[in-house]
């Protein structure tokens, strides 16, 4: 079983090949995408990577994580679970 990594501060011009590509250096790339806003369809600098195993996982970490892309260093680890938004407490307008 693979690993799901984050990688943030990527450039806004990254795409999801790009992604891939620079991936695969350290091993088979399961998937790649990069975060986009909903409303206008802008990347938001970050995106997440499965790797195809544990070890492949590691080795991008420790290649990646703090390595210059296009003037910026780039912050890969290993991805937390998403967690529940609140949808109640903050929106108010109930009726």
């Amino acid at each position: 079983m693979g690993k799901k990594l984050y990688v943030g501060n990527l450039p806004f011009s990254a795409t999801d090949q790009v992604l891939t590509d620079t991936f695969a250096q350290c091993g088979t790339v399961q998937s790649a995408k990069i975060i986009t806003d909903r409303d206008t369809g802008r990347s938001k600098g970050f995106g997440f990577v499965e790797m195809s195993t544990d070890a492949e996982a590691a080795d991008a970490i420790s290649k990646f994580n703090g390595a210059d892309y296009d003037g910026r260093a780039l912050t890969v680890n290993e991805a937390r679970p998403m967690v529940p938004r609140d949808r109640g407490s903050d929106r108010g307008g109930r009726y």
